[in-house]
């Protein structure tokens, strides 16, 4: 990874990085996902898909997932 990228989402499940980026990409935020699971070891001990964008995006990006996450806890109420 390039200096200067930041880790703003992590999952064992990737699809969920998978949304977070698109929907960061959405909103002009460019964004990558880091596979960090071995799938050897996946049933045993899940690595993690993380999401990363510059720094000079994090807090935007952390805003837009942590409205996009309470929007999913809403909709399961």
């Amino acid at each position: 990874m390039e200096k200067d990228w930041v880790k703003v989402f992590g999952s064992n499940i990737s699809f969920e990085a998978e949304i977070i980026k698109g929907m960061l990409l959405e909103n002009e935020i460019d964004a990558v996902v880091v596979n960090r699971q071995d799938s050897s070891f996946v049933q045993m001990l899940p690595g993690m898909d993380e999401v990363y964008v510059h720094n000079s995006n994090e807090a935007k990006a952390k805003e837009l997932i942590a409205a996009s996450q309470e929007g999913k806890m809403e909709n399961n109420l």
